[in-house]
């Protein structure tokens, strides 16, 4: 299936029901007084968050989504049937912006997460709600209002806790088939790679992350040139990235360490977020030196770049560093964890320490 991570859709809720009009009409009973009921509530919409969904694709068939209208009031004081909400299954981490004012509604973070994105419209009232001690036999009833209706634009961006950046055919889709169970295309041509592919990566009993791999960036990402303006916002949630490096040359002769500067300037022309996010050096394809060439090889890249951070020499194709690399990751995003549930358990306390103005 083709992958899509965009996708705009119209979504229309439920109208409310309108009340009723209607006396008591029984034997024995001439002045029976008013037994319109209300209308029922419009349904709403929502979407709905499901980790078994990885693309937007269906969207391109069924674009508008409707709840259903509220009944109408009825006599005897009965209520209309409220409308059935409308739940849209999207995948976890979709973001929802209104397509006309592109304000941000929500993000689908987790399975099973449900997002109101437009309300039903309220019930009518039958005219039994206008009884009072002069108004015995009240004529006036409500219409239901109108549902919410909008357009929503849809964009995904896939979860991960690693993504893979590089060049074209710096080998992220031979690693991340290496390390994981992801099974990417893979050839000897630039831009084999044109969707972002998942894996998940197991450490240890109990101990795994996912990582992301994208298609290959070059210089101009940002400004759309190449796949990497499309696909750099997926990058935008991982909480590591490793820059992966041809220590040979780039699909384009250039320079490892000219390129590996380049596409840092792109990154922090998308976003300053993503400029500053932690970065790991992962030097692939070491097999193909000698053993003084490889020390040599890296030392010029690492000096070229100024490079202070972990730095990681690996052959993703034969094997080799990848499982230091792998339990490195794990480590690292185990300390990051425990720091973030650190922070949160000292916010709280914070919190509940502060004096009451009342006291």
């Amino acid at each position: 299936m083709k992958f899509v991570d965009e996708a705009t859709i119209r979504v229309q809720a439920g109208n409310g029901g309108n009340g009723c009009l209607s006396f008591r009409r029984e034997k024995y009973l001439p002045k029976g007084g008013p037994d319109g009921g209300d209308g029922g509530d419009g349904g709403s919409v929502y979407l709905l968050g499901d980790e078994g969904l990885t693309t937007l694709a269906d969207f391109r068939h069924q674009r508008l989504h409707k709840a259903e209208r509220g009944g109408d009031g009825r006599g005897r004081n009965m209520t209309g049937a409220k409308g059935a909400d409308c739940e849209v299954t999207v995948p976890v981490g979709t973001l929802v912006y209104d397509a006309g004012t592109g304000e941000l509604i929500g993000d689908i973070t987790a399975d099973g997460q449900r997002l109101l994105v437009a309300r039903g419209g309220f019930h009518g009232l039958g005219n039994t709600r206008f009884k009072s001690s002069t108004n015995r036999a009240p004529r006036q009833t409500t219409d239901g209002t109108e549902g919410d209706a909008r357009e929503l634009r849809l964009e995904l961006q896939l979860l991960a806790d690693v993504g893979l950046l590089g060049y074209p055919n710096a080998g992220k889709s031979t690693l991340i088939e290496a390390v994981s169970g992801a099974k990417p295309r893979i050839a000897d041509y630039p831009f084999t790679t044109v969707t972002p592919n998942l894996g998940v990566v197991r450490v240890g009993p109990d101990r795994s992350f996912v990582m992301a791999d994208i298609p290959g960036l070059i210089e101009g990402a940002a400004d759309g040139h190449g796949l990497g303006l499309r696909f750099l916002k997926h990058l935008e949630r991982t909480g590591l990235l490793l820059h992966v490096v041809d220590v040979c040359t780039t699909h384009d002769g250039s320079d490892p360490a000219d390129a590996a500067r380049a596409l840092v300037r792109e990154l922090e022309r998308y976003s300053d977020a993503l400029g500053g996010r932690e970065r790991w050096l992962v030097l692939n394809k070491i097999d193909l030196l000698a053993g003084s060439d490889r020390q040599a090889a890296v030392r010029r890249i690492v000096d070229a770049l100024g490079w202070t951070g972990p730095v990681f020499t690996i052959s993703a194709i034969a094997g080799e560093g990848t499982e230091a690399l792998c339990r490195a990751i794990m480590n690292r995003l185990e300390e990051r964890r425990a720091e973030a549930a650190a922070t949160a358990v000292a916010d709280e306390g914070d919190t509940e320490s502060e004096p009451d103005d009342g006291a």
